[in-house]
């Protein structure tokens, strides 16, 4: 998930012991090819995907995973190679993902909406060794960075239906080793590359399955990309227990109910902008009857009280759920469903295997109520930044005080978001200090839309900025000045946006300016802009 946000998770109760009767793979799981490989052993005939008229069972999805292994080997990937996947939510992309862990690669997953710049970027800055895509979405980038015969397009791949190469049944790979790179925007700059071990994505998996109480007779629909680490952790929870993951790609809210009510799913996660929709008046979400629904979570961003009232009221057999987390932490604060009703805006208390403090200014401990800045250490902690030690140094740092094991101080993640904490020990979020942009439940960087909209030609100078359209909503303003501004068209540049960027990237709001006001550095005053442009909007 992203950072700075609260999540709002929608599930009925489960008493640990129903879960102790239920299959849950073993805590002996170090690595993500032990996971599929453990799921296999355990429940080998269980539908593990369901992806429209297609369902693969465990030991199909283990067996293709080790045949592409051995297409991967032969085609030079090592350990340690990064191979992208610029592929929809498929079969197709869970096998690729499974292969690639079980060769001791590194998985890079690029969401499938980001277009030629955002595409090119990341496999440039990942040096990606291959990229694995499909005939229509190759097509629509232009130049790829990594070249046609390092190219495989999933859709015509086609590999004998042989036993797996030695190579690919015995890894060196342990679960403090990379499995993934997430990107995601930075307060400043272009995406980071957040480097994800073993042992992270599995241990985020472990908590999140105790968490909802899931077992292998969950269904579980998947309507988040998997470059979103909570729409991979689906994929991973569901896996760790055996159930079934449901590929939903279409997202209306008639296609939704369809598959919910069809597949009998249990369990299900969104981000506000789909909730908004599932919600309204006019949604079959509300009026359909869905009796196998256990829980539904909310990610990416908060989701508005009369949201929440309005899913309680249509499907009151849930219990409530308040979280809070970071894609560089994975996840960091739950409060109890029975705490709800008493603390309805906190974000809870630190998961399990995991510590929360938050810090003041002057690096202490804050009393009850003093706002501070939240820092976690933890199992889920991330491995730093890819190719970016000055990031890393910044953001991931000693744990305070704590000694280490013999003298090394283990490292924590400062993660820039602010909360306050009351005497019982709840935290409630506040806010960040930097400029990020929250749009459609995704970081955006100010930085990445100007260097976009630089590269149009049409701008000389351009600061990017959010603000709240309303409880879910971000409108997207971008104060330009032009190279010409006897021809400058605002609607041009919105358009070109639309053309270069995904949606919730793309400017919604051109505003045009002769000058910048600056700070004594001489850079655009970025505080001052937006405070300008609602100054005029207000008059």
């Amino acid at each position: 998930m992203t950072s700075g946000h609260e999540d709002v998770i929608l599930t009925q109760h489960t008493p640990t012991h129903e879960l102790m009767s239920h299959t849950r793979l073993p805590r002996t799981v170090y690595t993500l090819f032990d996971l599929i490989r453990a799921a296999q052993a355990a429940r080998p005939g269980h539908t593990a995907l369901v992806d429209g008229n297609r369902r693969v069972t465990y030991s199909e999805l283990a067996g293709q995973s080790a045949r592409f292994a051995s297409f991967l080997l032969r085609s030079g990937i090592n350990r340690g190679d990064r191979v992208a996947l610029y592929l929809p939510r498929s079969i197709e992309s869970v096998v690729a993902l499974f292969g690639i862990w079980s060769v001791g690669a590194v998985g890079v997953i690029i969401n499938e909406v980001l277009k030629t710049r955002q595409v090119n970027y990341i496999l440039e800055h990942a040096e990606a060794s291959l990229l694995l895509t499909n005939s229509r979405l190759i097509a629509g980038i232009e130049n790829p960075f990594v070249s046609a015969s390092r190219t495989v397009l999933m859709d015509t791949l086609t590999f004998p239906e042989s036993r797996p190469e030695s190579g690919s049944d015995s890894s060196p790979v342990i679960g403090n080793d990379l499995a993934l790179i997430i990107y995601t925007s930075g307060s400043t700059g272009l995406p980071k590359g957040i480097m994800l071990s073993h042992t992270n994505l599995i241990t985020g998996a472990y908590i999140v399955a105790d968490y909802l109480g899931l077992t292998e007779k969950d269904v579980l629909i998947s309507l988040l990309p998997f470059s979103f680490d909570y729409g991979l952790n689906q994929l991973l929870t569901a896996v760790l227990v055996c159930g079934t993951l449901v590929i939903q790609r279409l997202l209306l809210h008639v296609d939704i109910c369809t598959a919910l009510v069809k597949e009998k799913v249990t369990g299900m996660a969104a981000v506000p902008m789909l909730w908004q929709q599932l919600a309204h008046s006019r949604s079959l979400f509300l009026k359909t009857k869905l009796p196998d629904l256990r829980y539904v979570t909310n990610t990416g961003g908060r989701l508005p009280e009369p949201i929440v009232k309005e899913i309680r009221r249509g499907h009151p057999h849930v219990d409530l759920y308040l979280m809070f987390g970071l894609t560089e932490a994975f996840r960091s604060t739950f409060l109890r469903p029975e705490e709800a009703d008493k603390h309805p805006t906190s974000v809870g208390k630190a998961i399990p295997n995991c510590e929360i403090v938050l810090l003041n200014g002057r690096g202490e401990i804050c009393k009850p109520g003093e706002q501070g800045e939240l820092v976690h250490r933890g199992a889920t902690v991330s491995l730093g930044y890819w190719k970016d030690p000055e990031s890393t140094a910044k953001r991931f740092r000693p744990a305070p005080f704590q000694a280490g094991k013999g003298g090394i101080p283990e490292i924590a993640v400062y993660s820039g978001d602010y909360a306050t904490m009351d005497e019982e020990g709840y935290i409630y979020f506040i806010g960040r200090k930097d400029q990020m942009i929250k749009s459609r439940g995704m970081r955006v960087s100010p930085e990445e839309i100007e260097d976009c909209l630089f590269a149009s030609g049409m701008v000389a100078h351009a600061v990017a900025f959010g603000l709240p359209k309303n409880d879910v909503e971000t409108t997207i303003v971008a104060a330009v000045i032009p190279r010409d501004a006897s021809s400058f068209e605002s609607s041009e540049l919105i358009d070109y946006g639309k053309r270069e960027m995904p949606e919730y990237m793309s400017p919604d709001v051109v505003w045009q300016l002769g000058q910048f006001p600056q700070t004594s550095t001489g850079k655009p005053d970025r505080v001052r802009i937006k405070e300008m442009y609602q100054e005029q909007t207000k008059r």
